[in-house]
Order: structure tokens, then sequence, then C-alpha cells
């Protein structure tokens, strides 16, 4: 769990990387609803989901891939000592 002690993933996991996610996911949904007319707008609106839902869940859809934990809360937990 080496991804999950580094300091990108203690950032993404902490609160104002949440909240980057977050707004991010709203940003995303936001211009694909006002900007892009169609599918463009929709796909963008669903792409949008992901960040928001990772960030309001708790979640890092990187960690599995980088061998990490899945959970905000397993990779605060792994912080450097």
């Amino acid at each position: 769990m080496s991804f999950a002690r580094s300091g990108f993933a203690q950032f993404i996991a902490s609160g104002p990387g949440r909240l980057i996610r977050i707004v991010a996911g709203l940003g995303l949904i936001g211009w694909g609803y006002s900007l892009l007319p169609g599918v463009t707008g929709g796909v963008l609106m669903a792409v949008g989901l992901v960040p928001l839902a990772a960030g309001l869940f708790d979640l890092c859809l990187l960690s599995p891939l980088l061998g990490g934990p899945l959970s905000g809360r397993r990779i605060r937990a792994n912080r450097r000592r």
C-alpha cells in the first residue's frame, strides 16, 4: 500500500482534496448542462458524476489501480509516521 502513504494520496483523501473533486464534478456537470448541447453535454455531465460521487462518498478511484485501498478513510489511516 505504498500509494496510500504518498503525499498525493494523502492530499486527495483529505478534506480539501475531497472538496476539489466535488467542485470539479459540479463544474463538469454545469459546463455540460449549460454550454454543450446534445450528446456531448450529456457525456460531459456523466463524466462529472465520477469525481462528484468519489468526493461525496470518500473514495479514491485511482488508488486501487496503483495498489492502494479504495476508501479515503483507509488511505488516511496509512499516513506516513
